[in-house]
């Protein structure tokens, strides 16, 4: 009982003690919960109408149409910068099919698979066009090759796993066209449905006819705003503010912006190293003068041009090795040069130089054995049937379980190939060099193959040359030197103030660059700078990042933020938003003393009286505003006053342009030589209807509520 007693004593404290841990549990928990909820929004990389799209999601779509990109393209890898389109081009697809289809829904529109076999039937859309289904007689897309390819591949899948994974690429190529197409259709759809809603009328159409076929000829005087000087043109703030109000829809923004001011520095090669890269590169290049065989010498230099010793069109070679390359004698090599552009250092030597086709049309089969010796009787075996009937090309390549169907190989599919082994060198160099209707027995390390040359087009100029393309790089030592100067720089200056007052005396400049979006990738275009970009969005103003280490390799950079321009409108203290405002409020007060010094004026040699320049404008029409020379401006609003003024009369009252205030005599109206067609104008103006409605999908785009997070990881 004395223990509970004492227990009841300190009733309040221990109430207090137990609500204290109670709360801090609920806390913790909601910390728990509300740290969970934050890393979770971290993971979506973007959310439309509410659907939250995950980082995974998007890199599955980024993925598909990477590989894409290199089946079509026969690259192996992007750069930086490819990788960012794609993401760019993905993004926009993604926002564009899910803007749509949320409008299809709700209209009801869809597209069905009836309608895709009607597009396949047809074989014109210029997507399929870019399929390896294309009949090359009829130039058109061949639905039953698709059929018969897609059959043979699901029965290889079962039959035959390692002939099926051989023909996956070409099969995902397919499911991303398909649905591409759908999407395309879709699309057209609604695009089709609102563009029905645009119609015109034989008044609309005549009316539209006169506007650009009636011209008049007018004498003009005009009064420049450059005329008054700036000093009787002053304006108060408050007029600044009225004119801001008046202007303010054009400062909407629909995306929060940032302004940043940042110091870059790109890391050079000092004259030790100029000196020490071209004595190696002399010795490269005396190495492949002499070369039977370049390879070796190319692989050593490091050089940025692969050597296939294929022959490939020019377009396969840089720019400079293009223009240079019909230069070069063939066995002959060129001195060192150096290119100041990509900051190379280029040595050229041209091993062969001939017309050959950009595209062969062969048939091959493929034979193996239990070794060399019998996979080379089977081929011989083969040369021997085909040689005696050439017909029967086809039935002897199904006797090996293939088709011998023919094909087609374009340059362009493996000029641009990072390495080339010796079977593929010794198969393409074939191909290239057989005559329409030969046959050849090529053997390789894998077996042999038997081809048959059947057709060859398009005879260009193909090289085989050995380029030497290497960067003028710095030194370690040069790196090392330049990061630890630049290091003490930003740590001795970690405000906006420092930076800009010591940047001239270390050598640096401080550059400025407003409206950052996050979008964008990069900062001020310099490679590798994605993470300042991040930090540029998570940053506060007045902030001075951290160094980054960016470009490529070759970038030293910090960041500060000067401005967050929010969502919405930006305000008249923005210093652009302000110079624009009050350039337009002082032309308002010079057109009021221009229009005041006009009034009374009824001819122009009275307008020429009190300082106006006259001069005649030839061809005004209401379509197209008139451009004067007097102003350097460009004036719709003259035009139009112009248009409803009579030949022979004076303008009713001065017109307030662009750049002055004008009075013109109308001297002369005519028509072009021209006739009306009704129903070409009729749906010229329905035409014009729908491009003005052409910014549909950014009011989609607007209302989407879209949230876009991909800063966070790319």
């Amino acid at each position: 009982m004395a223990v509970l007693g004492k227990i009841r004593s300190k009733g309040a404290l221990l109430v207090g003690a137990v609500g204290f841990a109670l709360f801090a549990f609920i806390a913790e928990e909601a910390f728990r919960s509300y740290q969970s909820t934050s890393n979770n929004e971290r993971q979506q990389i973007a959310q439309v109408f509410g659907e939250k799209m995950s980082y995974q999601e998007f890199q599955t779509l980024v993925d598909e149409y990477t590989n894409v990109l290199k089946m079509t393209q026969g690259k192996e890898n992007l750069n930086e910068d490819e990788l960012n389109q794609v993401r760019d081009m993905v993004w926009q697809t993604y926002i564009q099919t899910a803007l749509v289809e949320k409008e299809a829904e709700a209209l009801g529109l869809r597209v069905t698979d009836d309608e895709v076999r009607d597009v396949l039937n047809q074989g014109t859309n210029q997507l399929l066009m870019q399929t390896p289904f294309v009949n090359q007689q009829t130039g058109r897309f061949d639905a039953n090759s698709l059929k018969q390819f897609i059959s043979e591949y699901k029965k290889a899948q079962s039959a035959a796993p390692q002939q099926a994974e051989q023909m996956k690429t070409i099969y995902d190529y397919w499911q991303f066209i398909e649905k591409t197409l759908r999407q395309q259709l879709l699309q057209q759809k609604y695009q089709g449905l609102l563009a029905s809603c645009f119609l015109s009328n034989k008044v609309e159409a005549k009316q539209a006819f006169n506007e650009e076929n009636i011209e008049a000829k007018i004498e003009l005087a005009a009064f420049p705003y450059a005329s008054v000087q700036e000093k009787d043109a002053q304006v108060t703030e408050e007029e600044i503010k009225a004119k801001y109000d008046e202007m303010k829809p054009r400062f909407q923004q629909y995306e929060e912006t940032r302004d940043i001011k940042y110091v870059s520095v790109r890391v050079q090669a000092s004259s030790a190293d100029r000196a020490a890269l071209n004595k190696q590169v002399a010795d490269f290049a005396a190495q492949l003068a002499s070369a039977e065989d370049p390879s070796e010498v190319i692989r050593k230099s490091g050089s940025a041009v692969p050597y296939l010793g294929i022959p490939v069109l020019k377009s396969a070679f840089p720019s400079d090795i293009q223009a240079l390359i019909d230069s070069v004698a063939v066995g002959s090599t060129t001195a060192m040069r150096e290119n100041k552009q990509d900051n190379t250092l280029n040595v050229v030597r041209l091993m062969s130089k001939q017309e050959l086709p950009d595209s062969v049309e062969f048939q091959a089969i493929q034979v193996g054995g239990t070794d060399a010796d019998d996979a080379a009787k089977r081929a011989d075996s083969i040369m021997n049937a085909i040689s005696t009937d050439p017909a029967k090309f086809e039935a002897v390549a199904k006797t090996y379980g293939q088709t011998g169907a023919k094909q087609w190989l374009t340059t362009q599919q493996y000029q641009y190939a990072p390495s080339m082994d010796a079977d593929t060198k010794a198969y393409l160099t074939a191909l290239n060099t057989m005559a329409a209707g030969e046959t050849r027995n090529i053997k390789t390390t894998a077996g042999n193959i038997v081809v048959k040359v059947t057709d060859r087009k398009g005879f260009q100029t193909k090289y085989v040359a050995a380029v030497i393309k290497t960067d003028i790089d710095f030194s370690k030592d040069t790196y090392s030197n330049a990061y630890n100067k630049f290091s003490q720089y930003v740590s001795e200056n970690q405000t906006l103030e420092g930076l800009e007052k010591n940047a001239a005396k270390n050598g640096y400049s401080v550059m400025e660059n407003n409206d950052v979006r996050s979008a964008q990738h990069l900062i001020a275009g310099i490679h590798g700078s994605h993470e300042a970009l991040k930090w540029v969005y998570e940053a506060e103003e007045g902030q001075v990042s951290p160094l980054y280490e960016c470009g490529d390799n070759d970038n030293l950079l910090v960041v500060v933020l000067t401005k967050i321009n929010e969502k919405g409108y930006r305000s008249l203290e923005d210093k652009q938003v302000k110079e624009i405002v009050k350039a337009e409020a002082i032309n308002d007060k010079k057109a009021e003393i221009l229009l005041a010094k006009a009034k009374g004026i009824n001819s122009i040699a009275a307008a020429k009286a009190k300082g106006a320049q006259v001069a005649p404008v030839e061809q005004v029409t209401f379509a197209a505003p008139a451009f004067i020379a007097a102003t350097q401006a460009s004036e719709p609003a003259l035009s139009g006053a112009v248009a409803a003024t009579k030949a022979g009369k004076f303008s009713a009252h001065a017109v307030k342009g662009n750049g002055g205030v004008y009075l013109f005599q109308v001297k002369d109206k005519n028509s072009r030589m021209g006739k009306y067609d009704e129903k070409m104008y009729m749906q010229r103006m329905a035409q014009r209807a729908m491009q003005s409605a052409g910014n549909f999908m950014q009011e989609l785009y607007i209302k989407a509520d879209i949230k876009d997070n991909r800063y966070l990881f790319f």
